[in-house]
């Protein structure tokens, strides 16, 4: 049975940070890019960061760039989301997904979106 299952949101301060977990089972770990999206209140899907599968090259949007990092860990079977300098506007439901393929754009994530496995996702707010 494919699971995606993440951890780590919370509420925190402006400025602070978070590191969400995503755990995968039941398929080839390291056959998949590894993708987190996120979704606000009232707002659409959004494309955060990627990994590719095979050197681990990194993709963010320009929203996040600098302040962001995915990463994995293929002995865990594990993709983390380091977030760092967080603003109220980072508020959302953070999902990570999986794919063959490397998603690099909200454009490519709508499209490719039935290609992933998904996870339930993690609330992350940011608030004082």
């Amino acid at each position: 049975q494919v699971q995606l299952v993440e951890s780590g949101g919370g509420l925190v301060q402006p400025g602070g940070s978070l590191r969400l977990s995503c755990v995968a089972s039941g398929f080839a770990f390291s056959d998949y890019a590894y993708t987190w999206v996120r979704q606000a209140p009232g707002k659409g899907l959004e494309w955060v960061a990627s990994i590719s599968r095979s050197n681990g090259n990194t993709y963010y949007a320009g929203s996040v760039r600098g302040r962001f990092t995915i990463s994995k860990d293929n002995g865990k079977n594990t993709v983390y989301l380091q977030m760092t300098r967080l603003k109220s506007e980072d508020t959302a439901v953070y999902t990570c997904g999986g794919r063959q393929g490397l998603t690099t754009s909200t454009d490519d994530l709508l499209r490719r979106y039935s290609d992933h496995y998904w996870g339930q996702g993690t609330q992350v707010t940011v608030s004082s």
